[in-house]
């Protein structure tokens, strides 16, 4: 069981992650832009995933939660990358709601929502990474 402490962190990462996104939006009505949107669209099935995977002990899980985990990590270095002004407004796809750039947030001059979600994609990835490398040394071992 010691092996399986990755997926147990990458699965309270996406629990706080999913609820932390829910509570900007429901509880300080803060609108999602649609590079939000995207980003929720690849870590709220990450809940049911790790979670079924831990509850079968499937390790094949973390290569689906790696399917998902992807683009939204690529995704939450994009907004971040907007977000900063590394990469110009124009090639923004927010074009109706909310900007994608704009500043809903910002604790202690750096913590952002994009930063936020960037953090847990990042915390998740690490996650499954130190589970395949103590699956793999168990395979060696």
């Amino acid at each position: 069981m010691n092996r399986w402490w990755p997926l147990f962190a990458a699965l309270a990462v996406a629990l706080v992650a999913t609820a932390g996104s829910l509570f900007f939006s429901e509880v300080m009505k803060l609108p999602p832009c649609v590079l939000c949107w995207y980003q929720r669209i690849a870590m709220y099935p990450l809940i049911p995933i790790l979670a079924l995977g831990l509850v079968l002990e499937d390790a094949r899980c973390a290569l689906y939660a790696t399917a998902l985990l992807l683009p939204g990590l690529v995704t939450a270095v994009y907004h971040n990358l907007l977000y900063y002004g590394v990469l110009p407004e124009s090639v923004s796809p927010c074009t109706q709601g909310i900007s994608c750039t704009s500043k809903q947030i910002e604790w202690f001059g750096f913590i952002t929502i994009p930063s936020l979600s960037l953090v847990g994609f990042v915390l998740i990835a690490a996650c499954l990474w130190a589970f395949h490398r103590s699956k793999r040394k168990e395979t060696l071992a």
